[in-house]
């Protein structure tokens, strides 16, 4: 690609693409209303509000592809959320229908789902049950997507990102980590596969705990690698098994799923 943008690049999952994932494009174009520190060779450093159609319009003109990793992450006033994960995402996808329908990973989420027990294993075709407004507003998303998709041939990667960090940080992790390496893979899977659809696949490493049916991930190539298994005597010493009806115990979205509804 000539110019790959990655909206939420002040963040964790941006911060992973922005060092790692250079290679895909001569040019990255980074975007976030957090600090990113200056341009470095190869980026642009482009800060943007996504709830600001035309600053988005901006943003997407001239680009080839889109790591969408910006927006709310976490449960936040709805006020917050429907700017950047509702208004935000609508504006991302006008703007790439305007300047050349550029490929899509979207960063979806696992609570999208949150409120399955954790003895279910789902498949992509479930009914989602988000666990919270953050897990609504991924719902919004993915449907925005698809209908896009549907009516104007643009391509997306939907992708239900689980826990991302550099190993897992507790119990419920065993089963969502999806290690930084099987991340910066998938995405090279999404921008290198001939044709993509609209798939929706669990970012998820191969652990052997599990709760998601991954075969889609095999539709553009993705064999993750890494195994959350490899940290569970160190998980397991650090913190007692939480009480059996705790809703980190009991539901996919853990303590998602007992978050109140915040008031702005």
């Amino acid at each position: 690609m000539k110019r790959l943008l990655i909206t939420g690049a002040g963040g964790n999952l941006g911060r992973i693409a922005r060092a790692r994932l250079g290679h895909l494009a001569e040019i990255l174009r980074l975007s976030d209303i957090a600090g990113m520190g200056p341009a470095g060779p190869g980026e642009e450093v482009i800060p943007c509000d996504l709830g600001d159609r035309a600053a988005v319009a901006d943003l997407v003109a001239g680009c080839d592809g889109i790591l969408h990793l910006g927006g709310v992450s976490v449960e936040r006033p709805w006020d917050e959320i429907q700017n950047a994960n509702i208004t935000g995402v609508y504006n991302l996808y006008e703007a790439a229908r305007a300047h050349g329908m550029p490929r899509i990973f979207f960063a979806s989420s696992n609570h999208t789902i949150g409120f399955y027990e954790q003895d279910q294993v789902l498949d992509v075709t479930d009914p989602m049950r988000p666990d919270g407004l953050y897990g609504v507003s991924k719902c919004f998303g993915e449907g925005l997507a698809r209908l896009y998709h549907d009516k104007f041939g643009q391509e997306s990667a939907l992708i239900r990102i689980g826990s991302c960090f550099e190993k897992p940080r507790d119990r419920r992790m065993l089963a969502t980590w999806m290690s930084p390496d099987d991340f910066v893979r998938l995405v090279e899977c999404v921008f290198r596969v001939p044709m993509l659809g609209c798939p929706v696949i669990w970012g998820v490493s191969d652990n052997d705990e599990g709760w998601w049916n991954t075969e889609t991930a095999r539709l553009i190539g993705w064999r993750p690698q890494d195994n959350a298994e490899d940290f569970r005597a160190e998980i397991e010493a650090a913190a007692p098994r939480p009480a059996p009806d705790a809703p980190e115990s009991r539901f996919q979205g853990g303590k998602f799923c007992a978050e109140p509804i915040h008031q702005g």
